[in-house]
């Protein structure tokens, strides 16, 4: 059984064409006061053009409060309210001009578009796929994933919808996990789904890792939720455990008989109970094994004779 990095077989993602970079901002209180106060000043100069009876006079005024106005409000769209665990991607006509991850209220180039990413961190968890292990086996397993946007200009330029991208990657690594290893391993020592969960949750966050790269995202965790053999063949492989559990069993009870009757027949003969010869010594170590192995208790039958009759 192959124990290799499954990264070997992921797809080689292409180098990112952008990268995340702080975008030029500043607080945006003394803006929001600098854009109310030409709203102000707009409809001040509006109220005084109607008292205005100068035609020339009326008109500047009036030119003048909706260039006030129009530049105020021009001003406010710059205005960005960025909460905690959020970021604004900032583009000014297609162009990447950086991201805004400071929250509070910032101010950037009104002219610019903005969008907003969430950097919280998310779940997301995989339905139940049915696949089929190493052997051949059908299995039915679930994982679910634990990560966040890192790199916040190549989750949006990168890939169309991050979010979608994730869980189609995750569904494909879960998927690419399950057919390298079995559910059970027959071979002493080898990885399998069920016995070494850790291991291979380990070698499924680097896969997904090297698979989500591309779209600036960081996988935190990940952990297999549901795991179990196929309905159509779960009660013969149930068969199949609960045999080899009774063969394990059976293996530990022979091996402790046979070292007690060792030890009882080294007893004997140390402190020279009794002397036997090698075909009372063969029915003793068969009546031993078959008392010490036996499903239930052993009927005693006395012997009323002399040891050889």
């Amino acid at each position: 059984m192959t124990t290799d990095s499954p990264t070997a077989d992921v797809p080689e993602m292409p180098a990112p064409r952008v990268r995340e970079f702080a975008a030029h901002s500043i607080g945006g209180a003394l803006a929001l006061v600098l854009g109310l106060a030409g709203l102000l000043l707009a409809a001040g100069l509006l109220a005084t053009a109607t008292a205005v009876t100068a035609p020339g006079g009326k008109a500047a005024l009036i030119v003048g409060g909706i260039l006030v106005f129009l530049a105020a409000v021009i001003a406010m769209r710059g205005l960005n309210t960025v909460a905690p665990g959020e970021a604004r991607v900032v583009q000014l006509f297609g162009r990447y001009r950086g991201t805004i991850r400071q929250d509070g209220l910032r101010w950037v180039n009104p002219f610019t578009a903005r969008t907003k990413i969430s950097t919280r961190v998310r779940n997301h968890e995989t339905a139940v796929l049915k696949v089929n292990d190493a052997y051949g086996n059908p299995i039915e397993l679930a994982a679910v994933m634990v990560w966040k946007v890192r790199d916040t200009a190549q989750a949006t330029f990168e890939v169309d919808d991050y979010s979608d991208f994730v869980a189609i990657q995750t569904e494909a690594a879960v998927r690419h996990i399950a057919i390298e290893y079995p559910y059970d391993s027959h071979d002493e020592g080898g990885l399998s789904l069920r016995g070494n969960a850790e291991e291979i949750t380990e070698k499924l966050v680097l896969e997904l890792s090297a698979r989500v790269e591309a779209a600036g995202v960081q996988i935190i965790e990940s952990r297999f939720t549901h795991l179990a053999y196929a309905p159509e063949i779960a009660s013969a492989m149930l068969q199949r455990q609960q045999a080899g559990a009774v063969v394990a069993a059976r293996r530990q009870i022979v091996d402790g008989a046979v070292g007690m009757v060792e030890a009882a027949l080294a007893r004997i003969t140390e402190q020279d109970i009794v002397e036997l010869d090698n075909e009372r010594k063969a029915a003793m170590v068969s009546n031993l094994l078959v008392v010490l192995c036996g499903d239930r208790a052993p009927q005693p039958v006395l012997n009323t004779g002399t040891l050889y009759q």
